[in-house]
């Protein structure tokens, strides 16, 4: 497995957007199309920067995950839009895939000190991903998504 995050381009977005989650998982993370619309939208707000990436395994996209962040805080750095294809889940691509996501904040934004994530209150298997890797659950929710956090050590 040789896990690379590249951004979504306009020579890659249509294989982007085709990737999809099995049916029991529709209602835990919106489609790669709605993702890829808040880049423009900004429905966070004017400074929250948004920056989509398909994940690759070689050549092939198997999953997607974006991050949503406002530069000047240390503590607004998300994943957003998480998933792996439902053709390669179970792999390990997800943990995987995560934790080069999180490598990529912790190198690009030196003072990030938390990266934050929303996940379904009924995703459990994404919930033990997040809890495996360190994240653990803020205390609050926004609608059926639970906020999860993760401290950045250096």
């Amino acid at each position: 497995m040789s896990i690379q995050l590249k951004i979504v381009t306009r020579e890659n977005w249509e294989e982007a957007i085709q990737l999809e989650v099995s049916k029991e998982q529709l209602s835990y993370v919106p489609s790669v199309a709605v993702s890829i619309a808040k880049v423009y939208i900004k429905p966070d707000g004017d400074n929250v920067e948004y920056i989509p990436f398909a994940i690759y395994d070689g050549d092939t996209m198997v999953g997607f995950i974006m991050h949503a962040f406002e530069e000047n805080t240390t503590n607004s750095f998300w994943i957003n839009g998480f998933l792996i294809d439902k053709k390669f889940q179970g792999k390990g691509y997800g943990k995987t895939a995560l934790d080069e996501m999180v490598k990529w904040i912790k190198n690009r934004f030196t003072h990030c000190g938390e990266i934050r994530l929303t996940v379904h209150k009924d995703n459990k298997l994404a919930m033990n991903l997040y809890k495996q890797y360190g994240f653990q659950y803020a205390g609050y929710s926004y609608g059926e998504e639970e906020v999860w956090f993760y401290t950045v050590i250096r």
